[in-house]
C-alpha cells in the first residue's frame, strides 16, 4: 500500500508541475486574454493529469500485483522441488545404513568362526605334540637308545656319507680343472702376446711440400692470391706459406683433400705454369692418382694378409683406410697388424685361421667412410660387411670389437686382443681426437645446410669455415646475409673456442673456345 501511495504522490507531483508549465506558457503567450479563461484551461489540464496518473497508477497496481503472484509461484515450486530432492538423500542415506548393517553382521559371523577354528587348530595342536611326544618315547623303547644316542649316531652316518661326497667333488673338480687347463694356458699365451710393443707413428694433419726456390711461392700465390685461392677452393685444404726456406705446408684434417692437394703442388712446382686454368687440369689429374694408389693399397692388404674372396668395394674401401690415421696409427697398417696378429692367437687356440684373419682386416672398415656419414665407426663397419654379405661371425666380431655388444664368440675375443696388442696407444687420446674430427665434420655440415651453397671446407684447425657458392643462385648482395646466417647458425648450434671466421666465395666463370 505505501509502494501504491508513493506512486500516486509521484505522478500527482508530476501533473502538477506540468500543470503549472503550461499554465505558465498560456499565461505568456495569452497574457493579454482575460484572467478567468487562463484559469478555466489551468483547471482543466490538471484534470486531465490526475486522470492520467489515476489510470497509471492502476496500471502500476495490478503489474506488481501480478509480479507478486509470479514470485510466489516460483517459490513454491522451488521448495517442492528441494523436498523431493531432500526425500531421495534420505531415501539413499537409510538404504545405505542398511547395507553397512548387513555387512556388519556379516563381518562379525565371519569372526566368531574364526576364532572357533583358532581355538580348534590350537586344540589340534596339543594333541599332535602329545601323540609325537608318545611315539618318540615308544621309539626309544624298542631301538634302546635315547633321543641324544640316536642324535649321536645319526650324526656319525652323516660325518661318513659326507666324506664320500667330499671325496667325490675332489675328484670331479680335478677332472674339470684338467678339461679348462688347456683354455687357461691358451689364454695366459694371449695374454703374453699382448704385452708385445707394436711401432707406431704420431697422428699428422699436415703435409709439407719441396719447392726449389723462394721465388715459386710467389707464383703459388699468384696475382692478388688468385692461385692460393683456386688450390684451397678446390682441395679443401689451407696452404701455410711462411718464411720457412723451400718449403710450403698443407693443413687439414682430411688426409685425402690433403694427399690430392700435396701431389697437386708438387706437379705445379714440376711444370711451371701456374694459373687457375693449370690448377684445375693438375688437382684432377691427384684426384685420380689418389684413386689408383687407394685401388692398389687395398690389393696390396688382402694379397698380405692372404684375405680372398673380398667384394672390389671392400677393397676400395679398405684402401681408403691408407690415408686415414686413427689414434696415432696408419688404419691400414693397423688393420692389416690386427688380421696377422689374429690369425697367430687362432692358430695357438685351435680356431678357424682364415675367419680370424678376415675378421681383423675388416674390424676397422667403417673409419673409411666417416668422414663422409654420420655415425660410429663400428656401426658404419657392421652396415658395410652387411651391405657386402659378409659372414655372421665377422660381423658380431665387427661389433663387439670396442664392446658395443658384448662379444661371446672365441673370435670375438681374438679380434678385441689382437687390436688391443696393434694399438699401443695412450687411450686417453682417444676422445680427444674423435671429438676434434666429429666438430670440424659438424662445422662444415653447418655451413652446407643453406640453400645455393656449393661446397664447405673447414680450414685453420676449424676456426674458420670457406664456403663456395653458386653464382646463380646467391649474389653479391645476398652473399652478406648468407654470411651472417652462417655465424649465427654456428653459435647456435656448435660449442667451439674462440672464434669461427666464416668466409663466403662466389666467382662466376665464362668459358668459351677459339676454333
Amino acid at each position: 500500500m505505501k509502494l501504491e501511495l508513493w506512486i500516486a504522490i509521484i505522478l500527482i507531483a508530476a501533473a502538477l508541475a506540468l500543470g503549472l508549465a503550461i499554465g505558465f506558457i498560456v499565461r505568456k503567450i495569452t497574457s493579454e486574454r482575460k484572467l478567468g479563461s487562463a484559469t478555466e484551461q489551468a483547471r482543466k489540464i490538471l484534470e486531465d493529469a490526475i486522470k492520467n496518473a489515476e489510470s497509471a497508477k492502476k496500471e502500476s497496481i495490478i503489474a506488481a500485483k501480478e509480479e507478486i503472484f509470479q514470485l510466489k509461484k516460483d517459490a513454491d515450486n522451488d521448495i517442492k522441488e528441494r523436498r523431493k530432492e531432500v526425500s531421495r538423500l534420505e531415501r539413499r542415506v537409510t538404504q545405505k545404513e542398511e547395507t553397512l548393517d548387513a555387512k556388519l553382521d556379516g563381518l562379525e559371523k565371519k569372526e566368531a568362526k574364526l576364532q572357533e577354528k583358532t581355538a580348534e587348530a590350537e586344540r589340534t595342536k596339543e594333541e599332535i605334540r602329545k601323540t609325537l611326544e608318545g611315539q618318540l618315547a615308544m621309539l626309544e623303547k624298542i631301538a634302546g637308545l635315547t633321543r641324544e644316542d640316536a642324535k649321536a649316531e645319526l650324526v656319525a652316518r652323516l660325518d661318513s656319507e659326507m666324506q664320500h661326497e667330499t671325496a667325490l667333488k675332489i675328484s670331479e673338480y680335478e677332472e674339470k680343472f684338467k678339461d679348462e687347463a688347456d683354455a687357461r694356458a691358451k689364454d695366459i699365451l694371449s695374454l703374453a702376446i699382448q704385452r708385445c710393443a707394436a711401432d707406431h707413428v704420431s697422428e699428422v694433419a699436415i703435409s709439407v711440400v719441396q719447392i726449389p726456390n723462394d721465388e715459386m711461392k710467389g707464383r703459388i700465390i699468384g696475382r692478388e692470391g688468385r692461385n692460393i685461392r683456386t688450390i684451397e677452393n678446390l682441395t679443401g685444404v689451407e696452404l701455410i706459406i711462411d718464411d720457412t726456406p723451400d718449403v710450403i705446408t698443407v693443413s687439414g684434417f682430411d688426409p685425402v683433400r690433403r694427399e690430392v692437394a700435396r701431389i697437386a703442388l708438387e706437379k705445379l712446382v714440376g711444370d711451371g705454369r701456374i694459373h687457375p686454368a693449370r690448377i684445375e687440369e693438375m688437382v684432377e689429374k691427384a684426384r685420380r692418382e689418389v684413386d689408383s694408389a687407394i685401388k692398389q693399397a687395398g690389393e696390396k692388404a688382402v694379397f698380405e694378409t692372404g684375405v680372398h674372396g673380398l667384394h672390389p668395394e671392400l677393397i676400395k674401401l679398405l684402401g681408403r683406410l691408407k690415408y686415414r690415421t686413427s689414434y696415432g696409427q696408419n688404419a691400414l697398417r693397423h688393420s692389416v697388424e690386427v688380421s696377422m696378429l689374429s690369425g697367430v692367437i687362432a692358430e695357438e687356440m685351435g680356431v678357424d685361421v682364415t675367419m680370424a684373419r678376415r675378421a681383423g682386416l675388416l674390424h676397422d672398415i667403417g673409419k673409411a667412410v666417416t668422414a663422409e656419414v654420420d655415425g660410429s665407426h663400428v656401426q658404419l663397419g657392421v652396415d658395410i660387411a652387411n651391405k657386402y654379405r659378409e659372414n655372421k661371425e665377422i660381423i658380431h666380431a665387427i661389433e663387439s670389437h670396442h664392446n658395443d655388444i658384448d662379444p661371446t664368440t672365441a673370435l670375438d675375443f681374438i679380434v678385441q686382443a689382437a687390436d688391443a696388442i696393434s694399438a699401443a696407444r695412450p687411450g686417453a687420446r682417444r676422445e680427444d681426437v674423435e671429438n676434434y674430427i666429429k666438430r670440424l665434420q659438424k662445422l662444415e655440415e653447418v655451413a652446407g645446410s643453406f640453400e645455393g651453397i656449393e661446397k664447405t671446407f673447414a680450414i685453420q684447425a676449424g676456426r674458420e669455415v670457406r664456403i663456395m657458392v653458386k653464382p646463380e643462385v646467391v649474389s653479391d648482395d645476398k652473399m652478406k646475409l648468407l654470411a651472417r646466417d652462417i655465424a649465427k647458425k654456428i653459435e647456435n648450434e656448435l660449442d667451439y673456442p674462440g672464434q669461427i671466421k666464416v668466409s663466403v666465395i662466389r666467382e662466376s666463370r665464362h668459358i668459351d673456345y677459339a676454333k
